[in-house]
């Protein structure tokens, strides 16, 4: 004897089962696989964030070398406070020049937090010229640092000895902040460009202005290195 067994509809007010995402290895595979947004962050800011942190392994490598080079050295080791010191009113003046560098790109970091706030307000106009007034500090900075260079040319120093004392002074002198004034460098022309498509008004459109704040991110990088810079190689 044959029996049917009858179907039951289900009713559209049933709930489905939602299937439960896989978990462990499979889940962050398929997570990674499946075009989704891993962290709460774009792209664009994590790339810059990647970035600076492969240029924290660079300039971490150079300063490391160079206290390991000031340590080791059996040549004394030229007195930073006489090789960069300035003559003002008959007077020598230690680390002026290097006080004034240093005022002005820490005063950058000022004027670029209040660009990206006000890059958040949709306040175009006034982000920009905050912008182009960090931009504008940073072109004093590198002004004066190719002064310093030129000053301590003329006295002889080169990358391959100086007649101070320890030869090394000279090559990490010129490695270390001339690669810091190269970054510096690029950032004024980074800067200069992201704030003239502000006032071209490219992200009112989208009202996204997250590139100011990845600008800034990339500044105040600079600016953070050149602390270690000053503390290490000018004040010790």
């Amino acid at each position: 004897m044959n029996t049917t067994t009858a179907s039951i509809p289900l009713s559209q007010d049933a709930p489905i089962a939602a299937a439960a995402p896989p978990g462990g290895l499979r889940g962050f595979v398929a997570d990674w696989s499946s075009d989704r947004q891993a962290f709460q962050v774009s792209w664009g800011k994590a790339m810059m964030w990647f970035f600076l942190l492969s240029d924290t392994f660079i300039f971490g490598s150079f300063l490391t070398g160079y206290m390991t080079v000031r340590a080791s050295t059996t040549v004394a080791w030229p007195n930073p406070s006489e090789v960069f010191s300035l003559h003002v009113g008959g007077a020598s003046v230690p680390l002026l020049l290097i006080a004034i560098m240093t005022f002005v790109l820490i005063s950058s970091s000022g004027t670029m937090a209040m660009a990206v706030n006000c890059a958040y307000r949709r306040d175009r106009v006034n982000a920009a010229t905050l912008m182009i007034v960090t931009a504008t500090f940073g072109e004093i900075f590198v002004a004066m640092q190719a002064f310093e260079w030129s000053k301590l040319i003329l006295e002889g120093v080169r990358p391959w000895g100086n007649p101070m004392g320890a030869a090394q002074f000279g090559s990490a002198f010129f490695m270390i902040t001339g690669f810091h004034g190269l970054h510096v460098t690029c950032g004024v022309i980074y800067l200069f460009v992201i704030a003239w498509r502000v006032l071209r008004g490219d992200y009112e459109k989208s009202g996204n202005y997250q590139m100011v704040e990845i600008a800034g991110l990339y500044w105040h990088f600079v600016d953070l290195v050149w602390v270690f810079i000053f503390a290490l190689f000018y004040l010790w």
